[in-house]
């Protein structure tokens, strides 16, 4: 194999196929686990409870000062661009982004990526435990509140169509896009060299945030919630790297000669 060939090999898969196959896996495992917490919650009853959670945390809202979502996704109905542009965001914001993030820091940054995977390993579980014991009907479900589909009148395409599999539509809370945001922004705006992706990264929080109020997929509380769920996640990375600490700790940035990780 010529040289740069092997430098090439050794740089995208630096602990070999082997591992690579295993964090596939872990993301189909996630998969059915969606899919069965999912099962267990898109059903009538599910249905009536999500909307009575949903208004609990109107209320909740309302009583804080907090509830705001209806007078932003109105200001930013009145434009446009920022209600495509949010809505094209959050399509991707979860699934794209995300995967492109984990798969730069995997090539890019592999001595970090085994923390970053812990952590979602960890929020995906709590996530769970959220839709099943909290299921939470969105803001777009509340037109009596002035919300509107934002994400459908984008596509052309209903939340009610089955176009997914992974398509839960009582899993507000925690908001995973928030949480997915939240994990991936932190690490690359302290791994990214270049100052103007850092600075990207540190606010891309913030954004998909903004995003998901926009388009009525989530109410603040979901928000602040998929925080926590990101908070908790990476202490208990933290925690697993106590038990690992050449392969799972944070930022092996130094180290040169790779550590078999699992």
């Amino acid at each position: 194999m010529p040289v740069r060939a092997r430098q090439l090999y050794a740089r995208v898969l630096p602990h070999g196929p082997l591992d690579l196959l295993r964090q596939l896996a872990f993301m189909w495992l996630a998969y059915q686990l969606y899919r069965i917490v999912r099962g267990a919650v898109d059903d009538p009853a599910g249905a009536a409870v999500a909307f009575e959670n949903a208004r609990t945390l109107i209320g909740i809202e309302q009583a804080l000062g907090l509830f705001v979502e209806p007078s932003i996704q109105a200001w930013a109905d009145g434009l446009p661009i920022a209600i495509d542009v949010s809505s094209w965001l959050y399509i991707n914001a979860q699934t794209t982004v995300t995967m492109g993030a984990l798969a730069y820091i995997y090539i890019a940054h592999n001595s970090s990526f085994y923390f970053v995977r812990n952590m979602f390993a960890v929020s995906w579980i709590l996530a769970l435990v959220g839709y099943g014991l909290y299921p939470t009907a969105p803001p777009r479900l509340f037109p009596e509140w002035g919300f509107f589909d934002a994400v459908s009148s984008f596509t052309g395409v209903s939340h009610t169509d089955q176009v997914s599999a992974l398509f839960n539509p009582y899993a507000a809370v925690p908001s995973m896009h928030v949480c997915f945001a939240l994990m991936v922004g932190i690490p690359l705006s302290r791994l990214c060299r270049r100052r103007p992706f850092r600075v990207f990264w540190a606010i891309y929080p913030l954004l998909v945030t903004f995003v998901i109020v926009t388009t009525a997929n989530h109410f603040l509380a979901d928000a602040f919630l998929g925080a926590l769920t990101a908070g908790i996640a990476a202490l208990s990375a933290r925690a697993l790297g106590r038990t690992r600490p050449t392969a799972w700790s944070w930022l092996q940035g130094g180290r040169t000669t790779p550590v078999p990780a699992a």
